[in-house]
């Protein structure tokens, strides 16, 4: 396997690697793995992905999630990302499909606004659009590192609320449907994750989070909008240019990203399954006080 870097000090190509070589191997898996927790973004070209394939690769890293309410693929292992509908052909711009795509082009992690966070999700081309549609990301642990001392100490000991129709509702009021906010209630996390494995801290936040618990609103959402602006600066992102047959995963504890968007009328289908964050993954150092105490 060779390791090729691809963004500014995050982020590699592995080459020389399948899927299927990670799911049946342990020693491939074991080099991946420590690949993951240095790189926090992988990226796999030319694999030969199926369904069946990119699960059992999937959980390697530990127990899929079930897909939630509201979102195609619900009670899967799977989340189809499709601007196609029923009959085949491209939805409409004002189409709730459409609508959702857009909001995945806000900065965020994924399953933040979950009882149970992520660690990784694995994304895979499956028809791609003839320009555009290109996912971008950042390292928070980087952006992390690069905060003054201060800021560091004061968000090390500061949780932030994330709430899945907070998003949402950022493009348009009704997008996050009834069930889906009876089914996802405001979580709280800790504003910095730190890495078991090598002790590095990053900053935890996403669109999803809209206040910082024990902090006035405005001064909450300031502080959250500060950071998340630093965190995504102009040279700091990792653009990732999508072929057919690519597969990338991600770690959620370090990085946030973003769909760019493409022309309307060019379908685009991309399937991605995510990884839940267990103890092993320091997610129980997440959790406000009150609920460490609790469990």
């Amino acid at each position: 396997m060779d390791i090729v870097p691809s963004g500014p000090g995050f982020g590699a190509e592995l080459r020389g690697v399948t899927l299927a070589d990670v799911a049946g191997d342990d020693e491939v898996y074991s080099a991946v793995r420590a690949a993951f927790e240095e790189y926090s973004v992988l990226v796999f070209r030319d694999q030969e992905v199926t369904d069946e394939i990119q699960l059992a690769f999937s959980r390697r890293f530990g127990p899929p999630e079930v897909t939630k309410v509201g979102s195609q693929g619900t009670g899967s292992h799977f989340v189809i990302l499709s601007t196609i509908g029923p009959d085949g052909k491209v939805v409409p711009p004002d189409h709730r499909l459409s609508l959702r795509s857009k909001a995945n082009q806000l900065w965020h992690t994924d399953s933040s606004f979950k009882s149970v966070p992520a660690l990784t999700s694995i994304l895979s081309a499956r028809i791609i659009p003839a320009r555009g549609g290109e996912t971008e990301y950042v390292s928070t642990r980087l952006a992390f590192e690069r905060l003054d001392p201060a800021v560091r100490s004061k968000i090390e000991r500061s949780f932030a609320w994330h709430d899945y129709a907070h998003s949402r509702g950022q493009i348009a009021p009704d997008l996050a449907s009834p069930e889906e906010r009876s089914a996802l209630p405001p979580q709280c996390w800790r504003m910095v994750w730190k890495n078991p494995v090598n002790g590095r801290g990053a900053i935890y936040l996403a669109s999803h989070a809209y206040a910082v618990e024990g902090m006035q609103a405005a001064d909450g959402k300031k502080l959250i909008d500060e950071l998340m602006e630093f965190a995504t600066a102009p040279g700091t992102s990792y653009l990732h240019q999508w072929r057919r047959g690519d597969v990338v995963m991600w770690d959620n504890r370090a990085t946030m990203h973003r769909g760019r968007p493409w022309p309307a009328h060019e379908p685009r289908l991309m399937v991605r399954t995510t990884i839940s964050a267990t103890a092993a993954d320091g997610l129980a150092t997440m959790r406000p006080p009150s609920s460490q105490a609790a469990e």
